[in-house]
């Protein structure tokens, strides 16, 4: 994004405060249109919804969510709406392609790309994410006003289906024009209002919920640690009242578990949280065919919806990511996989031992078969 150093950002902004970025991307051009949109939000497997207000917005009842697919008649309303669709750049390579405004920050941090159009009026009300997100604009022109900082004590209208501030104090207000964009970090409240037609790009950006990570990392060590490996206690204090457990002794055990957690050298389970989505695995017999295609020199590229990282282990080499499973894989596949995770269209090199990681990215449906 122009106008954007990414260390300084990084270290300033990123998960801290927001950032207007006039002119982000000179001379953009909206990858789809309000029409198309539309199109898209008429299709059984698009995750869509229209978030129509008709009255106040700090009135609960004045807000009502519609989900789609819809039919033509549901675009004609007579009061001010936003029709949001969830994941469009897993639909349209040419959304897709704006991920790449963004590569300072890993990809398996990027969760997707919503793509909104608002009528004159429209938004979807006063609220905060639990996510950082880029608002790019697109077509037209939207209002965004920046609020206070909210948890989960942060009070909420009374609606069922959209988290909506009962109170929104406004300390910043801007208004977005085509190429500028946004950013907002998590937990800061954002209002966006259309001035006439308009469309937004939202990048979004997930990071897992640290239940998960201790959940994951806990199961990977207990599936490594003996059964036979015992508390120790030496060197203990005098009981003093027989039936106490004492500051020291939970102390103890809690000292003693964080050092078997440090002592961890598998990280896996960390690729594998991160990478998890919903694809299905492939059949072998699909498998098998379509790895005959790539070693016969077909090009191959990510698929729309695959989520693929790498790692570099000391014991292994190269560990590969594709929707929650993982491998391991020889170096000299880091450049293949380097091109492969920047959406890039790749041949396979070949070489030993590669074929099993073709197979896996394969099976875990990771890859796309020119």
């Amino acid at each position: 994004m122009q106008g954007l150093q990414p260390a300084l950002f990084l270290d300033r902004y990123w998960q801290r405060e927001p950032l207007l970025l006039r002119a982000a991307v000179p001379g953009f051009v909206p990858p789809v249109s309000a029409d198309e949109l539309a199109g898209l939000a008429m299709e059984d497997e698009v995750e869509s919804r229209i978030a129509e207000c008709n009255g106040a917005a700090d009135n609960a009842s004045s807000w009502q969510l519609h989900h789609g697919p819809f039919v033509a008649r549901d675009f004609q309303r007579p009061h001010p709406w936003t029709l949001l669709i969830q994941r469009v750049d897993q639909l349209l390579d040419e959304v897709a392609e704006l991920r790449r405004l963004t590569d300072f920050i890993p990809r398996w941090r990027l969760d997707d790309i919503m793509v909104s159009y608002a009528t004159d009026g429209g938004g979807i009300g006063p609220h905060y994410d639990l996510y950082d997100v880029f608002l790019l604009q697109g077509e037209g022109e939207r209002n965004w006003r920046i609020g206070q900082r909210c948890n989960a004590d942060t009070p909420l209208l009374a609606h069922d289906d959209l988290k909506l501030l009962a109170h929104f104090d406004c300390q910043a207000e801007y208004t977005l024009r085509c190429g500028d964009a946004l950013y907002i970090p998590p937990g800061v409240a954002h209002w966006g209002i259309s001035r006439g037609e308009s469309t937004c790009f939202s990048l979004g950006f997930r990071a897992p919920r640290m239940a998960d990570l201790l959940s994951r990392l806990t199961d990977s060590q207990l599936e490594r640690t003996p059964d036979n490996l015992l508390m120790r206690d030496a060197g203990r204090e005098t009981a003093s009242r027989c039936g106490e457990i004492t500051a020291a002794d939970s102390a103890r055990a809690r000292e003693q578990i964080q050092a078997l957690l440090a002592s961890a050298r598998e990280d896996s389970w960390f690729g594998e949280l991160v990478t998890e989505s919903n694809s299905d695995p492939l059949a072998l017999k699909e498998v098998q065919q379509l790895a005959a295609h790539v070693q016969n020199g077909n090009a191959v590229r990510l698929a729309p919806d695959a989520r693929v990282a790498w790692q570099h282990t000391d014991r292994e080499g190269l560990r590969v990511f594709a929707n929650g499973a993982s491998c391991t894989a020889p170096e000299a596949l880091r450049d293949w996989l380097v091109g492969l995770c920047a959406d890039h269209v790749v041949h396979w090199p070949g070489g030993e031992n590669t074929m099993p990681v073709l197979q896996f990215l394969m099976q875990q449906g990771a890859l796309d078969v020119e």
